[in-house]
């Protein structure tokens, strides 16, 4: 018997949108409006090559060194951004999820995957993501601390909004108030204003040439990004009301679409504790964000 890369396939249907959510990560593999791709999809023989669809559990983004301190025991990760050396995205990304719910409701899955400590993060969490069809696309991702300690904790998520062209062909909006600024390592080095800035879509523009792959704040509650063909009005919309996302021109796949990332902390928030979130024994967190068209 063969195995995908990307594992067992599971199809939602609901309000004109389809979605496939997958086995490997728990990830979101496409999502479709009518056809129309809302989300860049990968092919169900491909791993999930630039994060696209991925959940990013126990911490977003990156930490530096893959070091930390908590609770005044330094932690060493494994260095899964070797040429920066950081340690990225967390530790879910490829392991086995599986499907919690019975699939009667064709526009629903819930799936789970138990996350056991491991050096450099000795915590055990269940995790839990339920994807919903609608109007729109709600995910809702929680985590549960099972362990006997206390866990650090972030969460963020990554799914790329096209709308079937080239993102220096698309207008672009969104409101933030301040975006990091980041060292070659991708390292965060301070916070500037965003206003007046090449970065600053109040009001949509296009993006024509601009190169983003930075953290935004300051991003007033409920917050959504919005990317628009303006020949056809065609757009795909992500809100949600972390306070954190990080905006990524898609480079590795050819600007050919835009990765929203919502994120409950910055980068290295193991490392500042800038927006970290500690689970005491047996206390959850839950994040939601939203797709549509």
């Amino acid at each position: 018997m063969s195995v995908l890369p990307s594992g067992e396939q599971w199809i939602l249907r609901g309000g004109g949108y389809e979605a496939t959510v997958v086995s490997v990560g728990g990830g979101l593999r496409g999502l479709t409006y009518d056809g129309r791709p809302v989300l860049l999809a990968y092919g169900e023989d491909e791993l999930a090559h630039a994060g696209i669809g991925q959940h990013l559990f126990p911490w977003p983004n990156r930490i530096t060194d893959g070091e930390y301190t908590f609770n005044g025991v330094t932690q060493h990760l494994s260095l899964s951004e070797p040429a920066r050396r950081n340690a990225i995205h967390g530790l879910t990304r490829w392991a086995n999820w599986e499907r919690l719910d019975d699939g009667s409701d064709e526009s629903t899955a819930t799936v789970t995957h138990r996350l056991h400590g491991e050096p450099g993060y000795p915590h055990q969490l269940d995790l839990r993501v339920t994807y919903h069809l609608t109007d729109q696309l709600q995910v809702t991702a929680t985590a549960t601390n099972i362990g006997r300690t206390a866990a650090p904790y972030g969460y963020g998520a990554h799914p790329y909004l096209t709308v079937g062209r080239q993102l220096d062909e698309c207008v672009l909006e969104f409101e933030a108030a301040e975006r990091l600024e980041l060292s070659d390592r991708m390292a965060p080095t301070g916070s500037v204003p965003v206003a007046g800035s090449p970065y600053d879509f109040r009001g949509g523009r296009l993006i024509g040439s601009t190169v983003i792959d930075n953290a935004f704040t300051g991003l007033d509650g409920e917050w959504s990004v919005t990317l628009t063909d303006p020949d056809t009005g065609a757009r795909s919309v992500l809100t949600s009301n972390t306070k954190w996302m990080q905006l990524f021109t898609g480079e590795p796949v050819g600007r050919s679409a835009l990765a929203v990332e919502p994120m409950t902390c910055p980068p290295n928030a193991f490392s500042t504790g800038d927006d970290l979130i500690v689970l005491q024994p047996g206390e959850s967190h839950t994040t939601t964000f939203q797709v549509s068209a």
